[in-house]
């Protein structure tokens, strides 16, 4: 397994990437959904891309914590329970939600994977090896840092679920056109989906109080901004005053 140094190394230039992630994405928009783009690849039917996209993460999380001595530990296992409620519901029920025939592009499929990948040996390696062995006891789940990281994340999760259900809805089989999304957090941002993600990892970081944590919950928003941000254009370019007349934020409500 990874030593602490090592790992250390690897939260750096993980949180640096992001960073870069995070200019890039405002000049060069991430092709998929409402913003599809034929540079990013070939096109994968959507309920596949999402498929192959998200599984790798909830995979090489349950096999790291499988393989590790604290496998049936309380906290460590309560953490690993929130990170993969979340990506349970990404990987095996949210792709056969989807409606219509959209497509993904294999590049953002295969860059989806690998980040995903790499952020569970980022979560998996410091919670069931590389912390602590006092850090993480029965009595974490009594702490504020759990408690409050917990119901941020409940929240989060919530939003998201309800505002990608709002947004499944827009049409009617067969429709193709583009509609505002209305009601719950779209009223405060245009991209409510993403506030809620954002949300629950800003949740899991407080929960976890890791640094790993904060660099997932920062790549979160390094790759979600910038898209709230494209999005943002999209509708006021498509919709003009009757979008703009709503006066949303792009994803974090009365601030961004």
């Amino acid at each position: 397994m990874i030593d602490l140094a090592t790992y250390n190394t690897f939260l750096w230039i993980m949180g640096a990437t992001a960073a870069v992630v995070f200019v890039a994405l405002y000049f060069v928009e991430a092709g998929y959904g409402m913003l599809f783009d034929r540079r990013f690849g070939p096109p994968v039917p959507n309920r596949i891309g999402w498929v192959l996209m998200e599984a790798p993460v909830f995979v090489a999380m349950t096999a790291l914590w499988w393989a590790s001595d604290r496998t049936w530990e309380a906290a460590p296992l309560a953490l690993f329970a929130l990170f993969q409620t979340h990506y349970f519901q990404r990987s095996f029920i949210f792709p056969f939600l989807i409606r219509g025939k959209s497509k993904m592009p294999l590049g953002i499929m295969l860059m989806g994977a690998t980040f995903n990948t790499l952020n569970a040996l980022m979560q998996g390696c410091w919670i069931f090896y590389l912390a602590p062995a006092d850090r993480y006891t029965a009595a974490w789940l009594y702490s504020p840092q759990f408690i409050i990281g917990t119901i941020v994340f409940i929240a989060g999760m919530a939003i998201n679920l309800h505002s990608d259900y709002i947004i499944r809805h827009l049409r009617k089989e067969g429709d193709t056109r583009h509609y505002i999304p209305m009601g719950g957090m779209f009223r405060y941002v245009s991209s409510a989906n993403y506030f809620g993600e954002f949300m629950e990892w800003v949740g899991f970081a407080i929960a976890s109080w890791s640094w790993a944590g904060v660099i997932f919950a920062w790549w979160t928003f390094a790759n979600l901004g910038p898209r709230s941000a494209s999005l943002y254009r999209r509708y006021e370019k498509e919709f003009g005053n009757e979008f703009t007349s709503l006066k949303r934020k792009k994803i974090i409500p009365f601030i961004y």
